[in-house]
């Protein structure tokens, strides 16, 4: 396995901010999440300094879905980004936090009338509209509170990124966005500049998540700029903002590239640039939203070995005390991850096994065929790079409690999300108290 920023073999255990994986067990017990707060600022860092420009404002927002927490929000706020939320979870989770609220923003295909409210009486930074339909909805919204709101249109560009099917959001049958190419996408330009309650900041686009090809970003630029010229032409209008989504690819194998942030900021603010000037156009600011990127390598999650089972097939599982229920992407769409024995750093003697997790079900399987340590029990597993969207998808399948989240920097840790108990499982179930003849 890879290590990754503050990560060290100290005697033959493995330490995160100068914390012990093993110290961090014996406190909060396993499955853990564990995220490295130098390696996030690491990457907010690079973000800040690559995406920047003479030419235009830049604005990074945090693509909260990777992983949010009342104390991620609070971090995420210290480095001065944006934030944005695709439910109303979400978003009462981002004002616990008592984040700035201009600069907070909402997204969704579907946003129930309750969320829309929530944005509008709280008057945060600005509404993704997704779709035709949620122009009067919001508008309506509007007028309700007598209050105005920034509105980006979700654009679908059409561009196909080299990425998994479930995570591409581009194609021209997905379910987010208008299509540049619907003969109605002028029509539905022209509702939104003619509610009044509606301030129309520009158009938004994402090609898709977990992108390596800096080529996919470049022609999305492209599209957006040559898009965004033409409605502003045709409606006779300044189109101040393009927010061209995030989705940048990070490494969680060797079969990955090692993506170095601030260069690909650098290309993709050159891109941008070059088209500007190309088109003889110009934008006010334009908008990233990073999630992944900033989370996924900073993040780990430490399991406590429970068992071996050799099959008479001739497989060989360990069984850890977690799986799917705390990250399922394996299971979902064949994630692949790296892993150490985390107690037995040293120890040369590998073996080929499956790490297996407690789930009543045959997919919950976090790696097949990990080449790791030869595993006791009790002993320390750790799977690095789940950091996005592990904690964000987990669940309580066959009513399993989901697991205690830690930050470390400088030999401190903090708790950041308690363990649940058997009372918080209960904490909404109510007795059936119908009598059977």
């Amino acid at each position: 396995m890879k290590f990754s920023g503050t990560m060290k073999n100290v005697d033959g255990v493995l330490e995160i901010g100068g914390v012990s994986v093993t110290d961090l067990k014996n406190e909060f017990g396993t499955p853990l999440y564990i995220y490295d707060l130098e390696g996030m600022e690491k990457k907010i860092r690079d973000l800040k300094s690559g995406f920047t420009s003479k030419k235009f404002k830049t604005n990074i927002v945090y693509a909260s879905k990777a992983y949010l927490s009342k104390g991620m929000a609070q971090f995420i706020e210290k480095f001065g980004l944006h934030i944005d939320a695709v439910s109303g979870g979400e978003l009462e989770t981002i004002f616990s936090a008592d984040f700035q609220r201009d600069k907070i923003h909402m997204h969704g295909n579907n946003k129930s009338l309750d969320e829309i409210e929530m944005c509008v009486e709280n008057s945060i930074g600005s509404i993704i509209l997704d779709n035709r339909d949620e122009i009067d909805r919001v508008g309506e919204v509007c007028k309700k509170f007598k209050k105005n709101m920034d509105v980006m249109l979700r654009l679908n560009i059409g561009i196909d990124a080299h990425t998994h099917e479930y995570i591409k959001t581009a194609k021209h049958n997905s379910k987010f966005g208008e299509s540049i190419f619907d003969t109605e996408i002028d029509e539905i330009v022209k509702k939104i500049i003619n509610r009044e309650e509606l301030n129309f900041l520009g158009f938004h686009c994402h090609i898709g998540s977990q992108i390596f090809d800096e080529m996919a970003f470049c022609e999305g630029v492209y599209t957006m700029v040559k898009f965004t010229k033409e409605m502003s032409q045709k409606f006779n209008i300044e189109i101040p903002d393009i927010n061209i989504g995030g989705g940048f690819g990070v490494r969680y194998t060797e079969e990955d590239t090692d993506v170095d942030l601030k260069k690909l900021m650098k290309k993709i603010i050159d891109c941008i640039e070059n088209t500007l000037e190309e088109e003889e156009f110009n934008i006010q600011n334009v908008w990233i939203e990073p999630g992944r990127s900033i989370v996924a390598a900073a993040g780990s999650t430490l399991y406590t070995v429970g068992g071996e089972k050799k099959t008479f097939g001739g497989e060989k599982y360990i069984f850890i005390d977690g799986g799917m229920t705390d990250n399922i992407r394996t299971a979902l769409y064949s994630a692949k991850y790296e892993s150490v024995v985390a107690n037995k750093l040293n120890e040369t003697k590998k073996e080929v096994v499956s790490l297996a997790g407690k789930c009543c079900e045959s997919g919950d399987v976090i790696i097949k065929n990990a080449r790791l340590a030869k595993c006791s029990l009790n002993d320390l597993i750790l799977v690095s790079c789940t950091g996005a969207y592990g904690h964000s998808m987990s669940s309580n399948y066959n009513k399993a409690l989901k697991p205690a989240v830690v930050f470390v920097k400088d030999k401190k840790s903090y708790l950041i999300s308690r363990r649940e108990t058997y009372q918080d499982l209960l904490s909404t179930e109510l007795d059936f108290l119908l009598e059977v003849e």
